[in-house]
């Protein structure tokens, strides 16, 4: 068993680490500050390519799987930028999965290269308000009128609808009641985000101002038939090809978030001095920020794992959604600690670490709750009783 990266691996963290660095901790605090979307970033990640790390060479992508995007993002989130900058990409790595799998080659000619080069901005309508993790429990419709869909309902936790030119919508195509199983009747589409239809209203949240959230209302949103992915009906199925790669992305931001805060925090407490001595001589400062790097290096592991199984085609969700539990809790203790570590000043915005530990907060709630991965570990690990 090998734990060394390979030469490409380790060029591919090198490279995405330098990249990051020309954005700072001043740039990062500014879009903080006003809210405004890092475009520059986003372009500089886009014309290096690593927006198509996952998507396929002969529409302009490199190729590669889940692992090489883990690194990439880990790379992001441990940088200047924390979950902000994870965040304005995020969708580019995982979003367009249904569409490498399950997309004819008219639409990976139309949809993809775009995606991979930065043109278009793309986000991802599926969760609901009065549904949340109940999936199959969604609201939004689209029917066909006989020329094309024509869809209708809400959105809530659309990420970059803002400033997307396209959306992957969900939406029942059939009715609940009339399938034999709930998980039958949803549709999945890619489409554009019209806001000749579809009104898209920011959400004021906890951290990460500059990649925006939204609720979005549609209204009789025309859809053509050739943006459907896939048959009709099916697009729970293809949707749940693209969650174990996130759940291992948002995993390792989280671990990246808290060895991002760990740094700033064992810098501070090395150069900090209290009473003649700096404090991190003192044991009750060391041992906590000792027990972060531990369980962030040993949730890494177990991200890598996920996404090596994953890679290569074998079972790969109870390692992913573990991974994600023990990245988002690792990287919350970190970031936490942290703060305390720093003190006073450690609410203050000038050292970073408060902004980071705000938005590590997404890693524990999105893209599904500790508390459901829980009950997931039990019964698909330990063979317990489904519990909900």
């Amino acid at each position: 068993m090998d734990f060394t990266f390979t030469e490409e691996q380790e060029a591919i963290r090198e490279n995405v680490a330098a990249l990051c660095a020309k954005f700072d901790d001043e740039y990062w605090r500014e879009k903080d500050r006003t809210g405004d979307f890092p475009l520059d970033f986003h372009k500089a990640m886009a014309d290096a390519g690593w927006l198509g790390i996952t998507m396929p060479e002969e529409y302009g992508g490199a190729g590669l799987g889940v692992t090489e995007a883990a690194i990439m993002m880990h790379e992001v989130a441990k940088s200047p930028g924390g979950m902000s900058a994870a965040s304005a990409i995020h969708i580019n790595i995982f979003g367009p999965h249904p569409i490498v799998v399950f997309g004819n080659d008219e639409q990976k000619e139309r949809w993809l290269p775009d995606l991979i080069n930065g043109r278009l901005k793309s986000c991802f309508g599926v969760t609901e308000p009065n549904a949340g993790l109940n999936t199959t429990s969604i609201q939004t419709r689209a029917v066909w009128d006989g020329e094309k869909y024509i869809a209708n309902g809400q959105k809530m936790w659309t990420t970059t609808g803002q400033e997307a030119d396209k959306i992957m919508l969900l939406a029942r195509t059939t009715p609940k009641e009339q399938c034999k199983k709930a998980t039958e009747g949803l549709s999945l589409f890619y489409t554009d985000l019209d806001r000749t239809y579809c009104d898209v209203r920011v959400i004021e949240k906890m951290g990460r101002k500059s990649v925006d959230s939204n609720e979005i209302f549609i209204n009789d949103l025309p859809i053509p038939k050739e943006d459907l992915i896939g048959e009709e009906g099916k697009g729970f199925q293809y949707l749940l090809h693209s969650l174990n790669p996130e759940r291992v992305l948002v995993g390792v931001e989280g671990v990246g978030l808290g060895i991002n805060a760990l740094k700033r925090a064992a810098k501070y407490a090395a150069e900090r001095e209290v009473f003649g001595r700096p404090i991190g001589k003192n044991q009750a400062i060391q041992h906590p920020l000792a027990e972060n790097w531990m369980e962030l290096e040993a949730a890494l592991l177990m991200a890598m794992k996920a996404a090596s199984l994953y890679d290569n085609g074998l079972e790969a969700g109870t390692y992913a959604n573990a991974a994600k539990y023990l990245g988002g809790e690792a990287g919350f203790k970190a970031c936490t600690q942290a703060v305390m570590t720093h003190g006073g000043v450690g609410y203050a915005k000038e050292f970073t670490v408060e902004r980071l530990m705000r938005e590590v907060m997404i890693c524990r709630i999105a893209p599904v709750s500790p508390q459901l991965i829980l009950c997931y570990i039990a019964e698909k690990a330990l063979g317990l009783p489904k519990s909900y």
